[in-house]
């Protein structure tokens, strides 16, 4: 039978740890020398410096072969989506009328959004581009050169331009205003030459007389030629998109509103039900009263 191992005292214990610790016999730190914990951190500086080499040469390789002006593939982008403003969570527009902190987040989003297309801002940045036609412009032999952006002033958004003195974009009397805007996609004609717009109803038949009539602007939420082809936001620098904005007039307090936007162009699709933001946008709209 083995001999039991003799009972080791606290302080020998402390005394090979130490000893672990730093051998200043052996001159070993951790049991290693110097040269050992030398060689270890060389090969782990090398190892790791050619992996980050590696790294960074393949992301060089692919880099070179990606267009910092154009998005390399585009073949699913051919009917731009709709967005709305106030941007919501889940596009539910809920507001009490006598309750001006459920609804003086939305004016604020929408100020901050309409800042940049102030008549002011436009003027000085933007120019003022024939009507009724896209607005190409061609590089003539020097690529990605800068384009200009034709004005869209906050005017033409009427009373939801938040223009007036109380500039609550009618939430505070229960009228309020939603704005549409088509998202950005380079290259992109539509209308095949024609006159677009974005028209809004009740999603269903049975709820229109509910919702009532709704008003557009710019009038029948017509979009013009000229906003058209987007070039990128590194050559279109100071690009404004075009919105619409809708209000509603006479929508009946206390019911939920399910409304449904649809960019209406000649060649676009709007009804693929595989893809509910394919020139379409829905949200909610609920106006409480008390």
């Amino acid at each position: 039978m083995a001999r039991d191992k003799e009972k080791r005292s606290c302080g020998q214990v402390v005394a090979e740890w130490r000893a672990f610790l730093w051998d200043p016999r052996t001159r070993q730190f951790l049991g290693r020398t110097g040269s050992s914990w030398g060689l270890i951190l060389l090969f782990y500086l090398v190892f790791y410096g050619f992996l980050a080499g590696l790294f960074a040469l393949t992301m060089w390789v692919m880099l070179q072969s990606v267009d910092p002006h154009v998005p390399k593939y585009q073949d699913r982008l051919l009917t731009p989506g709709l967005m709305i403003r106030p941007c919501t969570e889940g596009l539910d527009v809920t507001f009490n009328v006598s309750q001006s902190q459920t609804w003086l987040q939305y004016v604020r989003a929408l100020h901050q959004f309409l800042e940049p297309y102030n008549d002011s801002v436009q003027a000085a940045r933007n120019a003022a581009c024939p009507a009724g036609r896209y607005n190409e412009q061609p590089d003539d032999s020097v690529p990605n050169y800068p384009k200009r952006a034709c004005r869209f002033n906050r005017s033409l958004l009427g009373p939801c331009a938040g223009l007036e003195p109380h500039g609550d974009y009618g939430y505070g009397n229960g009228q309020p205003c939603v704005l549409v805007k088509v998202n950005r996609v380079i290259n992109f004609f539509p209308g095949k030459n024609k006159s677009i717009n974005i028209v809004c109803a009740a999603k269903r038949e049975e709820d229109a007389a509910l919702l009532g009539p709704l008003q557009l602007f710019p009038p029948n939420g017509s979009i013009d030629l000229m906003y058209f082809p987007y070039y990128g936001k590194r050559v279109h620098v100071n690009y404004t998109q075009p919105v619409v904005a809708v209000q509603f007039p006479n929508a009946t307090a206390n019911v939920d509103h399910h409304v449904e936007c649809r960019l209406n162009a000649a060649g676009l699709r709007t009804d693929d039900e595989r893809d509910k933001f394919a020139g379409r946008v829905a949200f909610r709209l609920r106006i409480n009263r008390e």
